[in-house]
């Protein structure tokens, strides 16, 4: 077979297969798509049905054989991981959710990689070997335990806040974790003990990578919102996410080159891209994209799951992902009733988060490569990890169902608010406004004068920039795309108000905010009364018609100047205003079943 032939792209055919057939299947089963693509791995691996390649030679054509291949895009799907991660980590949000993030999340993860590294210490394991797999097996599963919560429904109570807070918390504790493990890594190759001058030595040892982590930080800031900037005003959306895979790239290229890991450098680039007004438009364009390549990591995953090592040692392997999922949700359940999580809530989340995380993959390879874990002892954790991980919707599924055997609570204690919660509600619960023209800014002041929280986004890049330099909420976005207002919450938004000059564009955004919320506040700006009346059929609350509006004030302004009782004016014109409303809203859905008629039509004319 020539050079370049099928074989080349045998194993890309493999992954659009199972991305294509096996991850639907899990979809329709109601199974994370996640556990699909690990099934995938397991499945076209080496240990699958690669094992019947010497029986039937015909078999090799649905294997994937180059494993080294898939692991370059897999530490891209991670690196974009990391990267989403730091464009989620916003200071509002932290700063709402600080007592559960940092107070039982940190506590979390710290108490579960101590008790784990003292029992891997316990079992004849080196010091080094032992905090690199306590600290990999103590984190958990953001790709798995988020959409298995969200399929249950679970999200918005006191079970998805605990796991969330504890998950945030251990995004942000990766890149100190990779760097620890650097560290212990200096100190191992340096043969001296953990003194003093031996964590100094082993500490000059990582200033290149400081210094590196310093110029992608600097450089970052000088950079990427210019070239965002660039990439908005050439209004394509596919340079959106060749701009972010360049950034991406980009900083986990300086990253390895400076000693670190290109995870860390993606996730740094995250944090720089969240504090600009771009962060939302990005997340929009790469989630498909970012979705495919942590398919490969979780394929890669499946891959490495060796049923040999399974097979030789059964009870030794799933006793250690048991064993693992029973301490960490013990220690879990424990301190989050600690930090005033419910008994049910806290029972819940200590199961679902009991088993390995993604990241301990990434971890444990780490120590791998710097010599501080055995090849036999990581493969076995990570066996034990990897079917840990293929047991959390059946977690799910059995916390919700035991919790509510088991404890017996008042009502309304699952729902209970506490100051965080209180906070982060109210951070999330912000009124929409759709353009920041002129009219968008009135909007704005005038909520900021009754202390209404709120956040604008506009298409227009100078705009949005202008803004920005005065330090207020807007964003760069289009809000006809149903992804963008998912990101700019308008599934806890308050209101949405809509001040385009576009009737097109203004229908298009009214469409899609409907669509997503049945029960939301939608006011939207009309061109004409005609305008208002198709709005008002697209389901808006209120509609506000120029036209309409230009000649009330009009007509107020010159009966107050003729000297008519300024209370007597408002009331008409309150009384008109009335009139048109009932008039317009003629042709809502429920009053009216295609579009306005032309008797409807005719009316509001001559109203007008």
């Amino acid at each position: 077979m020539p050079e370049h032939g099928g074989d080349t792209y045998k194993d890309l055919l493999l992954f659009l297969a199972a991305a294509g057939v096996v991850v639907p299947l899990f979809t329709r089963l109601k199974v994370s798509p996640v556990l699909g693509f690990l099934a995938a791995g397991v499945l076209l691996g080496p240990y699958g049905l690669g094992r019947l390649a010497e029986q039937a030679p015909w078999v090799s054509a649905f294997t994937i054989s180059d494993r080294a291949q898939v692991q370059v895009l897999a530490e891209l799907g991670v690196a974009f991981l990391l990267f989403t991660i730091g464009l989620e980590l916003s200071w509002d949000r932290l700063k709402a959710m600080r007592r559960l993030v940092f107070g039982f999340g940190l506590s979390q993860l710290l108490l579960c990689s101590l008790v784990l590294a003292l029992g891997f210490l316990a079992v004849g394991q080196t010091l080094g070997a032992a905090v690199v797999a306590g600290l990999a097996l103590g984190l958990s599963s953001t790709a798995v335990v988020m959409p298995a919560l969200a399929e249950r429904k679970r999200l918005k109570g006191a079970v998805g806040r605990s796991a969330f807070a504890v998950l945030l918390a251990q995004d942000l504790a990766v890149a100190p974790i990779l760097i620890t493990v650097t560290l212990i890594a200096a100190l191992v190759g340096a043969g001296e003990a953990p003194g003093p001058a031996a964590v100094g030595r082993a500490l000059l040892a990582l200033a290149p990578a400081a210094v590196g982590l310093a110029l992608i930080v600097i450089l970052g800031r000088l950079v990427i919102r210019p070239l965002f900037r660039g990439v908005a005003k050439a209004e394509g959306s596919e340079l959106f996410v060749a701009a972010a895979l360049l950034v991406v790239v980009g900083a986990g290229a300086a990253a390895e080159a400076a000693g670190l890991s290109m995870s860390l450098g993606a996730l740094v680039a995250g944090l720089l891209l969240a504090e600009t007004e771009y962060r939302r438009a990005v997340e929009v364009h790469i989630e498909p994209f970012k979705g495919l390549l942590l398919g490969v990591f979780f394929v890669s995953v499946g891959i490495g799951l060796d049923l040999d090592a399974v097979a030789a040692d059964p009870w030794g392997v799933i006793g250690l992902a048991a064993l693992l999922i029973a301490v960490k949700a013990g220690l879990i359940a424990g301190l989050a009733r600690a930090w005033g999580v419910p008994w049910r809530a806290a029972l819940e989340t200590g199961l679902v988060l009991g088993p390995a995380g993604e990241f301990a993959f990434v971890i444990l390879n780490t120590g791998l490569v710097e010599g501080l874990a055995s090849p036999g002892f990581t493969q076995s954790v990570l066996v034990s990890a990897t079917l840990s991980l293929f047991c959390i919707p059946v977690l799910a599924a059995l916390g919700e169902r035991v919790a509510r055997r088991v404890i017996r609570k008042a009502p309304d204690e699952e729902t209970a608010p506490g100051p965080e919660v209180e906070a982060e509600a109210l951070l999330e619960r912000r009124v929409l406004i759709v353009g920041y023209g002129r009219v968008g800014r009135i909007v704005s002041e005038l909520l900021s004068e009754h202390d209404q929280g709120w956040l604008a986004v506009d298409a227009d890049p100078v705009t949005v920039s202008a803004a920005r330099r005065e330090g207020l909420p807007v964003v760069f976005g289009d809000a006809a795309r149903p992804e963008m207002l998912k990101r700019l919450g308008v599934d806890t938004a308050r209101a949405l108000v809509v001040t385009m000059d576009s009737p097109t564009k203004t229908d298009e955004v009214v469409e899609a905010a409907r669509a997503a919320r049945d029960d939301l506040i939608l006011i939207a700006r009309a061109r004409d009364d005609r305008h208002a009346a198709r709005l008002y059929a697209l389901g808006v609350t209120d509609a506000v018609p120029e036209t309409t509006e230009a000649s009330l004030q009009l007509a107020e302004n010159t009966l107050v100047d003729l000297g008519v009782p300024m209370g007597l004016v408002l009331a008409t014109i309150h009384e008109r205003r009335d009139r048109f409303r009932q008039a317009f809203q003629a042709a809502t859905p429920e009053n009216r079943r295609d579009r306005p008629s032309r008797a409807l039509r005719s009316t509001l004319r001559q109203k007008v």
